[in-house]
């Protein structure tokens, strides 16, 4: 048996109109910088469409060539064996469901994946219709400019896409990794006065505070490993003081002034810095613990666990708190 060589010609007419067709949506819907991240990742596929997608003008060129070759020849072939009308009927509903409709279906649900194995066959397109399709790129890059990747997304659009990996078994993120960049994306939105310790609610000490036996049993109670120090007034914050230090210091024997003791200095930081420049400010203060100033008054501190805590969206809850929480 064999087959007719009309319905063969077709077929293949049907075929490649079908590959240009989904190879148009398709290249489209590639976006070139996650296509230049994915390369850079190894992804092979990526790094075949890459430069493809890059010269986005003249592989578009050559596709709708291509395409509207194959729609031209289609009926002309079909009018060998009927009549001039049915043959463009029939060559419409054709190019319609199985030339548009069905690849543009397909290639658009795996785009990558059937760009970077048509792309041979799209080389090859180029390189036929070269004399067509040069000059027709280089009007388009001229008339509407050369296409770029899309822009940047905004900080709240990154955390909508971040969000989509929640629940997710295919996503390489876990709920908690997610949670975690979402906090991180949110922290220039909130400042410092956000998360601060009121300073009604600080254990501090003045320079001229007595540290005896009975203070330090009232500085363990209050379960502080860094103590601040600041003059009465709350306008000035001399330094630190650490617990860890006082530990080898005998106050059964003699009680000291918190200025004849290490003071560890630290810096003040505004009531409204944004939090997405407090690690920074750690890092160069060298310190775990910071003042917060409102105008010229200290209202409040901040540590490093509290912007830690911020991040993770959690409380972290250590020994001394299981403690205070048993009290």
């Amino acid at each position: 048996m064999t087959i007719d060589p009309t319905l063969f010609y077709v077929i293949l007419l049907i075929t490649l109109a079908a590959v240009c067709s989904g190879l148009n949506i398709a290249l489209i819907s590639l976006n070139p910088n996650d296509l230049k991240r994915k390369a850079q990742l190894g992804n092979h596929y990526a790094k075949k469409v890459l430069p493809l997608r890059k010269n986005a003008h003249l592989s578009l060129a050559s596709i709708l060539l291509v395409n509207a070759a194959m729609a031209s020849i289609i009926p002309l072939v079909l009018h060998t064996k009927l009549n001039g009308v049915i043959a463009a009927l029939i060559s419409t509903f054709l190019l319609v469901i199985f030339g548009e409709l069905l690849p543009q279906a397909l290639f658009t649900k795996h785009a990558l994946t059937l760009c970077a194995y048509f792309s041979p066959l799209l080389r090859l397109m180029i390189i036929l219709t070269y004399p067509l399709s040069k000059p027709l790129q280089i009007a388009l890059d001229r008339a509407v400019g050369e296409q770029t990747g899309q822009r940047l997304h905004s900080r709240r659009e990154l955390g909508l896409i971040i969000s989509d990996h929640l629940g997710e078994s295919e996503s390489d993120l876990d709920d908690d990794e997610v949670e975690i960049i979402k906090g991180a994306l949110q922290l220039s939105e909130k400042q410092v006065a956000e998360i601060m310790t009121p300073v009604q609610r600080v254990y501090w000490l003045t320079r001229d505070s007595v540290i005896d036996a009975i203070k330090i049993d009232e500085i363990k109670a209050a379960n502080w490993s860094r103590i601040p120090v600041f003059n009465k007034g709350l306008s000035h914050c001399y330094g630190i003081l650490r617990m860890k230090d006082l530990v080898d210091i005998d106050f059964d024997e003699k009680s000291y002034k918190v200025s004849e003791l290490q003071l560890h200095p630290t810096k003040t930081v505004g009531s409204r810095t944004a939090l997405d420049t407090m690690f920074r400010h750690f890092i160069s203060a060298r310190t775990h613990l910071m003042p917060v100033e409102k105008g010229d008054e200290i209202v409040g501190i901040i540590t490093i666990e509290d912007l830690i805590e911020e991040i993770i969206g959690h409380e972290i809850i250590d020994e001394s708190d299981h403690l205070t929480r048993r009290v």
